[in-house]
């Protein structure tokens, strides 16, 4: 593989947009939109933690802006542009970057995004990788985790679970026949573009389980989360799989959809706003100590080994 320029000017610099300067200079100039207000937020993703050694480059790179992008997506953001870091192994094939690139590409003209800048190094074992994405709103129009209202209720967007389990096919852990569940886990798909700054209270993105994601919004809001476990959306491939898998769908992470508190009167503004893209009503916030009450179809609460991914 050639030296750090090199390799910058072949398959990075064609990324860049104008801000970025052809990547030649120290850092980026960026002018924001007039009246908006800038939204920032940075993930990494770490080869043997948040992605399999051997998993397709291409599939890398679009997973680590994906991540990225659903957090502008909770905050109600649209997205400009993003600085990359890469740490990348000695011996890392070159073809393993280009593929990198012409994943980070497709995803870039997929959401409108330009690489911005970043830095590039050697690592002694592992790939280590992350991204800043820049987004924008207007000014105070954020959508935020401590606005939930007691009497709102709890929707979220698509369904619950599919990468979670994924990863355990992934693995041969549990058959995936039609390849549905892996490739929620690989590609997951941010909700870009929802219109809910005047119909949602409060959001987050669903990256570290159903459960702990809706306790974030709970502890922010100082209200108590209501959770119907059974109304909780799942696809035909998921639910295959019965209630055995239940406490994997619910905690397990990474699926990248959106957690809503929305009050009850803006019910249907909140389907038209989201179209096609499937939102379901799963519980309710009320007063009360803050935290998620899990409840089976008998109203009796279920109690789970973890809420979700914890790194330590």
């Amino acid at each position: 593989m050639g030296d750090e320029f090199s390799r910058i000017a072949r398959y990075l610099a064609p990324l860049a947009g104008p801000e970025g300067l052809g990547l030649t200079d120290d850092a980026a100039l960026f002018t924001p939109p007039a009246g908006q207000q800038l939204v920032f937020t940075t993930d990494q993703m770490l080869e043997g933690v948040h992605f399999i050694p051997g998993d397709p480059p291409s599939l890398i790179a679009r997973k680590l802006l994906r991540r990225n992008l659903s957090d502008l997506a909770a905050m109600g953001a649209t997205p400009l542009g993003y600085l990359l870091t890469t740490a990348l192994p000695s011996g890392t094939d070159e073809s393993w970057l280009a593929a990198f690139a012409n994943g980070l590409a497709q995803d870039q003209t997929e959401f409108g995004i330009k690489l911005f800048g970043g830095d590039s190094s050697s690592s002694l074992s592992h790939i280590s990788l992350s991204a800043t994405l820049i987004g924008y709103v207007t000014l105070g129009g954020a959508l935020r985790r401590n606005g939930a209202k007691a009497g709102d209720d709890i929707w979220v967007t698509g369904t619950i679970g599919d990468a979670a389990l994924g990863l355990l096919a992934r693995y041969g852990k549990l058959q995936d026949y039609s390849g549905f569940l892996a490739n929620r886990s690989l590609l997951p798909m941010p909700r870009m573009g929802l219109k809910l700054a005047d119909i949602a209270h409060a959001a987050i993105d669903i990256s570290d389980g159903l459960v702990q994601d809706l306790g974030h919004i709970c502890e922010a809001s100082h209200l108590a989360g209501h959770l119907h476990a059974m109304l909780v959306p799942t696809s035909p491939e998921a639910a295959m799989f019965g209630d055995a898998m239940l406490e994997t769908r619910l905690t397990g992470g990474d699926d990248y959809e959106l957690l809503l508190a929305v009050p009850p009167d803006k019910s249907e503004a909140l389907r038209l706003a989201c179209g096609d893209l499937p939102v379901t009503k799963i519980g309710k916030f009320t007063n009360g100590q803050a935290g998620v009450t899990t409840l089976d179809q008998h109203g009796q609460e279920i109690k789970f080994l973890k809420s979700g991914w914890q790194h330590f």
